[in-house]
């Protein structure tokens, strides 16, 4: 197909194929080397090789695996190829770039802005998605509705970034007075400046904003501004049919819906599954629970955990829906991943009795890998959490514990923290990155009161977890891992 598409390309229209062609084919022989095949290198090497940075916009491991826009978008392009994906998260945009001019990646992806040194390390596909720009200001304090208020305002972005090139281009054309405080980009967020009141506004992504708004409670949305910025893949140099590839994929996807499906799923806002009320809850369990009662008992039976808890468990995971399915390709009533289904030996996740059999011996190996000191219910609490985040990201979690003078073994001290692995100035310096510990904190809450009410529901003679209203002592413990 690309061989044909080459060819197409170098004839000009309008002229007689059969005595113009043979001509042109050898003059452009003779004045032309031939042009590089990227793509069948791709393929013979079998992998296709993406650098990106760490990330909520981009790559993260998150709640089931590997998460985020650009790994979802470099994954459906390797698939379209019939390769494997090999992505490697770097520090920064610069490293991206030494990585890419280099020939070490096919491809940079971390919604990227084109610009002079993009330019340099590779060449620009065409943008995939037109990025918002937001006005945000400090709640309390009079909310921005126009460019002229930024005009007047302390304004902070981040040094060298696409909002600092999108407010450069608002300057030269439509307000010249506009003004700003360029933060280093090792340094805080523009949107702590913010919080702070170091600064009226800032100017941030709207899909960033969608990820940090809950760090930053006392921060509200102001306006978008008329300007917005591109966002593309960089393709390395010498590689204009992988350009072309990229380009016919972005068209591919946009045009089947896959792009907006992606796009919607990754973002900060997005959930899995909606939050119920109790009383919703107690309705499913009259209307669904039944169906699946038998499963959860014998998985406790087998696995040592109690039934209820895993019941808890699969109801916010799944809602007690055997078929769920998420945009990320985890499935089943437990929510299993694919590579944790493997480990379990679960041959078909949507089979409702394997599935809660997989959750709960997954959970039961959670609690296992915790340090043998841990008592309950603290084992518990954070095994569940490590069922959300993965047990590398609740590792990290503990050592911020025990860094704020926390005890890493309870889980209300591991609770204070362990949002803060979505913030960058902590994530950043974390063995593992990036994860959404809020979303953590919040499955661990729910949890505990579905089981709270299961419960309550149906005694037994030594429940395993105290209530959610009890509150959990907190002391000083041993370092993480230990």
């Amino acid at each position: 197909m690309h061989r044909d598409q080459r060819t197409r390309a170098v004839v000009a229209p309008g002229i007689a194929l059969t005595v113009a062609l043979p001509l042109l084919t050898i003059l452009a022989g003779c004045n032309k080397a031939p042009e590089p095949k990227a793509l069948e290198e791709i393929q013979t090497r079998g992998e296709l090789r993406v650098v990106t940075v760490n990330s909520p916009t981009s790559y993260y491991l998150g709640t089931h695996g590997a998460e985020g826009l650009e790994f979802g978008l470099a994954r459906a392009y390797a698939r379209k190829l019939g390769v494997t994906l090999v992505i490697t998260p770097v520090a920064n945009a610069a490293a991206m770039q030494v990585e890419l001019a280099a020939g070490n990646a096919d491809i940079a992806a971390a919604q990227l802005s084109a610009d002079e040194a993009w330019l340099k390390a590779g060449n620009a596909a065409k943008p995939y998605e037109q990025v918002e720009q937001l006005v945000v200001y400090r709640r309390g304090e009079t909310r921005p509705r126009g460019t002229i208020q930024l005009e007047s305002a302390r304004l902070a972005v981040r040094a060298g970034s696409p909002q600092e090139r999108v407010l450069q281009k608002l300057k030269s054309t439509v307000a010249p007075n506009i003004e700003w405080v360029g933060t280093a980009p090792s340094s805080a967020d523009p949107l702590e400046d913010v919080e702070s009141g170091q600064a009226n506004y800032a100017i941030v992504d709207t899909r960033e904003y969608s990820f940090a708004k809950h760090l930053y409670p006392n921060v509200a949305e102001g306006f978008t501004l008329p300007a917005t910025r591109p966002a593309q893949w960089i393709v390395r140099n010498q590689a204009p049919d992988l350009l072309r590839s990229v380009n016919d994929f972005f068209d591919e996807i946009a045009h089947s819906g896959l792009l907006a499906t992606l796009s919607e799923s990754a973002s900060g806002d997005a959930r899995r599954f909606e939050y119920l009320e109790s009383r919703e809850f107690q309705a499913h369990i009259a209307i669904r629970l039944g169906a699946f009662r038998q499963f959860f008992e014998d998985a406790s039976t087998r696995s040592g955990v109690d039934w209820r808890l895993i019941a808890a468990i699969g109801y916010q995971e799944s809602h007690w829906d055997a078929k769920a399915t998420s945009p990320t390709g985890v499935r089943g009533l437990m929510m299993l991943t694919e590579e944790t289904a493997d480990r379990l030996q679960i041959k078909d996740r949507l089979d409702a009795r394997e599935s809660v059999l997989g959750g709960a011996r997954y959970l039961a190996l959670l609690k296992e890998s915790l340090p043998p000191r841990l008592s309950e219910p603290d084992r518990t609490y954070l095994a569940l959490a490590a069922y959300n985040i993965g047990i590398g990201h609740l590792e990290d979690a503990r050592i911020l514990a025990q860094k704020a003078n926390l005890n890493p073994d309870k889980w209300q001290d591991v609770r204070q923290v362990i949002s803060r692995l979505a913030e960058p100035d902590s994530f950043q310096s974390l063995k593992h990155g990036y994860a959404r510990g809020g979303e953590a904190m919040q499955l661990v809450d729910n949890i505990r009161n579905y089981y709270d009410i299961l419960t309550r529901m149906e005694p037994r003679d030594a429940p395993m977890l105290p209530t959610a209203a009890e509150p959990q002592a907190s002391s000083k413990g041993s370092a993480p891992g230990k």
